[in-house]
């Protein structure tokens, strides 16, 4: 039993309390999972910046000095600790450059999220604490999306914790399990992917990316799913501008819409959705088994 929410606003006079708007959503859905929880914000961004969101288990000897280590690469960053999590940003054009160089000038860093405008903050412990820790409810956006888990088929863990991102600007969350991972797995390996951990909703999240390197957009990625994915799931999924939710055939993992004219809101259950404004006015429903929900801020919501 896990806990997800996610909130993907049209009205942009609503993205400056994006983080305090998703932190109550999740924080409400403590009793799902309160093993750890994680969030991804999506902001607008910088035009021709990029960020990598990275973890450290030892902050207080990686994070001081990255900066100028970096430039002494020849790699020009800023660098921003929040806690355990840092995010680094440079030249759009520089990402992977800076990804190669972390890997030998700090090992241990672990790569949480990259892209033009994703975020990703997550650790073990209750999701009150993990929005307190990172500063969410100060963080605007356009979009984005959270879970709190309870772990049953791998350990409680930074890395274990949702969401997962598998490329750029994407992520998701995953209430559920699957059940034909471990074949996915080896044939994803084969195309080039890479994994940091055992969990099958690692690998939904890396089949989704697979699926968008071939041209495909989330929505069309979705459909996808229901063919190639096995058991039961309900997935939340963000990209650098859209936002989609999948439940299997048989759905039997709980979950709740809301659409008003300046939000589209996604629950676990209902009472992660009563905080927000003019939910009296939504139009509400649960999610249909085996159909894609997707919209997105460059075609019409």
């Amino acid at each position: 039993m896990c806990g997800i929410v996610g909130l993907f606003l049209k009205d942009k006079a609503l993205e400056p309390q994006l983080g305090t708007l998703l932190s109550d959503m999740l924080i409400t859905m403590t009793d799902r999972g309160p093993d750890s929880a994680g969030i991804a914000i999506y902001g607008a961004g910088d035009a021709g910046r990029g960020k990598i969101t990275v973890q450290s288990s030892q902050p207080e000897s990686d994070f001081p000095g990255l900066a100028e280590a970096l430039k002494g690469e020849g790699l020009e960053v800023t660098v921003t600790a929040k806690s355990t999590h840092a995010v680094i940003e440079a030249a759009a054009g520089e990402v992977e450059a800076v990804r190669a160089a972390l890997a030998v000038l700090r090992p241990a860093l672990r790569v949480m999220g990259a892209g033009d405008s994703i975020e990703i903050y997550k650790e073990t412990g209750l999701p009150k604490d993990v929005v307190a820790r990172f500063g969410v409810r100060a963080m605007g956006g356009t979009h984005g999306i959270g879970h709190t888990r309870m772990a049953t088929e791998s350990a409680v863990t930074t890395l274990g914790a949702h969401p997962f991102s598998t490329g750029p600007d994407q992520c998701l969350v995953h209430n559920g399990s699957l059940s034909n991972h471990n074949n996915l797995r080896r044939e994803l390996l084969r195309e080039g992917m890479s994994f940091e951990t055992q969990n099958d909703s690692e690998v939904a999240a890396a089949y989704l990316t697979a699926q968008m390197a071939r041209g495909k957009d989330l929505g069309e990625a979705l459909t996808g799913a229901l063919d190639d994915l096995d058991g039961f799931f309900t997935f939340v999924v963000g990209t650098k501008s859209g936002f989609g939710v999948l439940r299997d055939p048989i759905a039997c993992k709980p979950a709740v819409m809301a659409e008003t004219d300046r939000y589209v809101a996604f629950g676990s259950e209902y009472r992660a959705l009563v905080g927000l404004p003019g939910i009296e006015q939504a139009r509400i429903w649960e999610p249909e088994p085996a159909t894609v929900y997707f919209w997105d801020h460059e075609k019409a919501a």
